[in-house]
């Protein structure tokens, strides 16, 4: 008798695969698993790079003077060549720092190469916001502060603008990245976060408006400690103790910096009193300041001190203790608090002059505190509709401000293409003298043809007649006119018009010069033209 074969039952396909797929094997990967933990971040900082790379204009006036000068830096290093000019005296910054590096990337790359080393330092201050954020406040409310700040007005000005500002904030972001990371170590490590912010104010000297937000997170990040990464649970450390970290990091930062211009001499010390501690005063109205100000970083600001509120419930309603509490929304206060600092030092000087690259400095703190209030709200919104929708319209709303707002502050300024074509075919190589309203742009685009001692500008010139005698302001500017001291006379009556008003005259009646060129430019104010003079005996 045969025993008949057992019936064989299949439990899968024979065709379906066995065992993880590809997608489960990569987010099995350490390297998967970072990824995937940040897809977040990748989103927005592509957002970042195309609503930047959208922005287009020839170079702004601070753009074409520090990539200059950065040249002029670099040929004294190599070749100890002239300068012709004391930077140190009157920058804003060393000018061994940025101009330098700035320089480099345009002999190599152009003004366009200097552009993107600018979107790269920005694209790193996202990284570190939401690295703060994520310490501090979770994954949700680090996606939402990186967002704020990568696509707010500021950010996207910066991150197309090849000055100081990029690389200063970049080294504070990465200072406070510093402070909070190492929270819950010891707290001899925070002397790591000393160096970056000490090259951050050698960088651009307004940095140092933002160091002792630095210094009161190292004290209540080290109070509070931030979320441990499994539990979501805080590690807490004594007040002394954390009041000591924060003594450890300004003791090392303040002697630090003395250090430094101890050794680079009085020259300095004479930059910063002129451009920053004892910046001379403007003449722009409070409201005017105020509006600004508000324009383009309210948004952000308003939404950092509602995370105060919202962290603060968050940690009650998770059983924090009384003190825990306190420690937290005095972090969170100095973080929303910081943006508020730039628009008063402005109203201080009563001048808006920076005033758009200062705020987004501001907003680099405030924008962690602002993603809690911002995840909240989507959180939940995602139970009801009605503040989900109030939430989205809020990013939605941001977003349009931003891209409108980045946009006129770029066209800011006139578009410099033509006037410096025309110009290229009038400049003779070492011998003519040009004046020009805002030199700093032609004298950076026709580098090659000219030599520094060349140029003069409408903001100040001191001449001396044929008789020996010393003029300065508006007669120095008359009596040169008239003794044909220029070459070549471009005037757009742009900042200096009263000048330009002053002097124009004897231009205007060919006193000895001849309009050769007027070409159309426009800015912010409406289209002008940019008057290009000759002297007949040139």
């Amino acid at each position: 008798m045969s025993t008949a074969a057992p019936a064989v039952v299949h439990t899968i396909e024979p065709a379906e695969p066995v065992g993880p797929n590809l997608w489960q094997r990569f987010s099995a990967t350490r390297i998967g698993r970072w990824l995937i933990g940040r897809i977040a971040l990748i989103a927005v900082l592509s957002l970042q790079i195309a609503l930047a790379l959208r922005l287009h204009n020839t170079a702004f006036e601070d753009e074409g003077l520090y990539l200059y000068a950065g040249h002029h830096e670099i040929a004294w290093l190599l070749h100890h060549s002239n300068t012709y000019d004391d930077y140190a005296t009157y920058f804003s910054g060393a000018p061994f720092l940025y101009p330098v590096l700035g320089a480099a990337m345009d002999g190599v790359f152009g003004l366009e190469g200097a552009r993107a080393l600018s979107l790269v330092f920005m694209l790193g201050a996202t990284c570190c916001v939401w690295g703060v954020a994520r310490r501090l406040y979770g994954r949700p409310a680090a996606a939402c502060a990186a967002a704020l700040f990568a696509v707010a007005a500021p950010t996207l000005f910066l991150s197309r603008l090849a000055t100081y500002d990029p690389m200063s904030l970049f080294l504070l972001a990465f200072s406070l990245w510093i402070v909070v990371a190492t929270a819950r170590r010891w707290a001899i490590l925070v002397l790591l976060a000393v160096p970056p912010a000490v090259l951050a104010v050698g960088t651009k000297y307004a940095g140092l408006l933002f160091v002792p937000t630095i210094a009161l997170v190292s004290v209540f990040a080290g109070r509070y400690g931030g979320r441990e990464r499994a539990t979501g649970e805080a590690r807490h450390r004594g007040w002394a103790a954390a009041i000591g970290r924060g003594l450890l990091f300004s003791g090392a930062f303040g002697g630090l910096v003395y250090g430094w211009l101890r050794l680079l001499g009085p020259a300095y010390l004479t930059g910063i009193t002129s451009t920053t501690t004892d910046r001379a005063s403007g003449g722009d109205s409070l409201g005017y300041i105020l509006r600004m100000a508000a324009e383009l970083g309210a948004g952000v600001a308003l939404l950092g001190f509602a995370g105060v509120v919202v962290d603060a419930r968050l940690a009650r309603a998770d059983g924090a203790k009384r003190g825990e509490v306190v420690s937290r929304m005095l972090l969170s206060l100095a973080l929303a608090g910081t943006a508020l600092l730039a628009p008063a030092y402005q109203v201080h000087l009563h001048t808006a002059t920076s005033l758009q690259k200062h705020v987004g400095f501001g907003l680099l703190f405030a924008a962690p505190v602002a993603g809690v209030a911002l995840a909240g709200l989507l959180r939940v919104g995602g139970r009801d509709p009605r503040r989900l929708g109030a939430g989205l319209l809020v990013c939605l709303g941001l977003t349009w401000g931003a891209i409108t707002q980045s946009t006129q502050l770029y066209n800011g300024w006139p578009n410099s293409a033509q006037m410096v074509a025309d110009l290229k075919t009038q400049v003779r190589p070492v011998t003519e003298r040009i004046l020009v309203e805002e030199d700093e742009v032609p004298r950076y685009y026709l580098s090659d043809l000219t030599e520094p001692y060349q140029w003069f500008s409408t903001f100040t010139f001191t001449y001396t007649t044929k008789q020996g005698k010393v003029l300065t302001g508006v007669p120095a500017y008359q009596q040169a006119l008239a003794d044909q001291y220029f070459a070549l006379v471009v005037l757009r009556f742009g900042p200096t018009a009263a000048l330009d008003n002053q002097i124009d005259a004897p231009l205007m009646g060919k006193k000895g010069y001849t309009l050769i060129a007027k070409v159309p430019d426009s800015d912010e104010y409406g289209t002008g033209y940019y008057y290009i003079w000759r002297s007949d005996n040139s």
